[in-house]
């Protein structure tokens, strides 16, 4: 593996042509970020409609409990395992880096473990219909958190591709399991076919890194990084949990049809939220290449960043404006007329936290963990009290205005945040890399 160290101190190029090659560079890593995040979110698009048609309403909401019970439990791992592997470890030397990789997918396996214990424990406690899809989940999760590890640590080192490529091999592998589960005809059965699949994908991840995932260095992960880790466990909890609170909240003040109609128009905003997850999990790597290579270069490439995505989200909510009925009900059927109302305001809230994006994103390169805490709780806080404020004022409108209002004010805060850190490390710099 060649460091970027190498790739910027090779002799005899000239400066436009690498100026020219480095973009290239960063164009294709966005782009295997872009073509990860579609591979995955196709499959769990794929596996939502068989898993739906296969079971019916009612066994298919035991399912979905699982699914969000899942990325709430994600949302831990990569606080403590990856997140902080994608900030300290992205563009360092291989030996680091592997080190790295050792412990930082040791910690999400282990993790995967204790939790997935728990997990198993409560759905035996449960029983009935919902105890057996929790007591499977707690079997898989730690070869699902261990998948998502290997991503992450191939966008750390530069290697989207190897990513994609991990995805396409859990795509495949959920085939066979699939039909298998539909033949069985239970949650539990879906739920082992999905883990399962998962852990091909994850016995395969270890094959393409070389890299033995290292479960007893997990403690010694945690403790040289928790000054990242758990600040950035607070803040992917915050998010998860904001949305849940505010369509828990929408629901009992408004209605379902209401939480139907707010994902309705997500729907409609959904390529679009591919793009954005699938440039999350390469702008920060990037964004910490950037500081490493050309320190005051961070701030623009945040801006550019954010912009272009704020930009690009305001075109895509432009064309849903001009979307014929026809088409809409086609889409969405009898909650498109619903949607269709949420379209403006849906759109600036995505477009507002694509903006905001740009400036996570500096702030993680930066390392500025307590910057960006204090930015995700207001955003959190914000968030809710739009959401469940303006629907006691005005409905499903007003809470998707609310929303709106909340993300824009939350991005704006993201970025007083980024320049005050950048001003911070001007006057103060730090050591780049911390290699234990």
């Amino acid at each position: 593996m060649t460091t970027e160290g190498e790739k910027t101190t090779t002799p005899a190029v000239p400066a436009g042509s690498g100026r020219g090659t480095a973009k290239r560079a960063v164009l294709g890593r966005l782009s295997w970020g872009l073509a990860d995040q579609a591979a995955s979110s196709l499959s769990n698009f794929v596996v939502g409609i068989y898993v739906a048609r296969s079971l019916g309403p009612a066994a298919f909401g035991v399912f979905s409990l699982a699914w969000v019970t899942y990325g709430v439990v994600l949302n831990v791992s990569r606080g403590l395992a990856t997140d902080p592997l994608v900030v300290r470890f992205s563009g360092v030397p291989e030996t680091s880096w592997r080190a790295a990789v050792a412990r930082s997918s040791g910690t999400a396996l282990g993790l995967g473990a204790a939790l997935g214990a728990a997990c198993l424990l409560v759905g035996l406690a449960l029983g009935g219909s919902v105890g057996p899809a929790f007591a499977c989940l707690g079997v898989v999760l730690p070869a699902l958190l261990l998948q998502d590890a290997w991503r992450f640590a191939f966008f750390a080192a530069g290697s989207g591709r190897k990513a994609f490529v991990n995805d396409l091999v859990w795509a495949v592998a959920l085939v066979p399991a699939m039909v298998v589960a539909a033949r069985v005809g239970s949650v539990a059965a879906f739920v082992l076919a999905w883990g399962a699949s998962a852990a091909v994908a994850a016995a395969y991840g270890s094959l393409q890194s070389g890299i033995r995932p290292r479960t007893p260095q997990a403690g010694g992960w945690l403790r040289a990084q928790r000054d990242l880790g758990y600040r950035y466990l607070v803040e992917n909890v915050a998010l998860s949990g904001a949305s849940q609170l505010r369509a828990y909240g929408l629901g009992a003040i408004v209605g379902l049809g209401a939480v139907g109609a707010v994902r309705g128009a997500e729907l409609l905003m959904g390529p679009f939220l591919a793009v954005l997850m699938g440039l999350s999990l390469v702008t920060v790597p990037e964004a910490a290449r950037v500081l490493r290579q050309a320190p005051h270069r961070l701030g623009p490439f945040c801006l550019m960043l954010g912009g272009g995505q704020a930009a690009a989200a305001l075109l895509w909510g432009g064309a849903l404006l001009l979307m014929p009925d026809r088409l809409g009900e086609l889409l969405l059927g009898s909650v498109w007329h619903s949607a269709s109302q949420l379209i403006v305001p849906i759109t600036l809230s995505v477009a507002g936290a694509g903006l905001g994006t740009g400036a996570a994103a500096g702030l993680r390169a930066l390392a500025a963990a307590r910057r960006s805490l204090r930015c995700q709780l207001f955003a959190s806080v914000c968030y809710v009290g739009g959401g469940l404020g303006g629907a006691v004022v005005a409905g499903t409108v007003g809470s998707a205005c609310g929303v709106a209002a909340a993300t824009v004010s939350g991005s704006a805060v993201w970025w007083m945040q980024l320049r005050s850190a950048l001003r911070e490390r001007l006057h103060n710099p730090v050591p780049e890399v911390r290699t234990s």
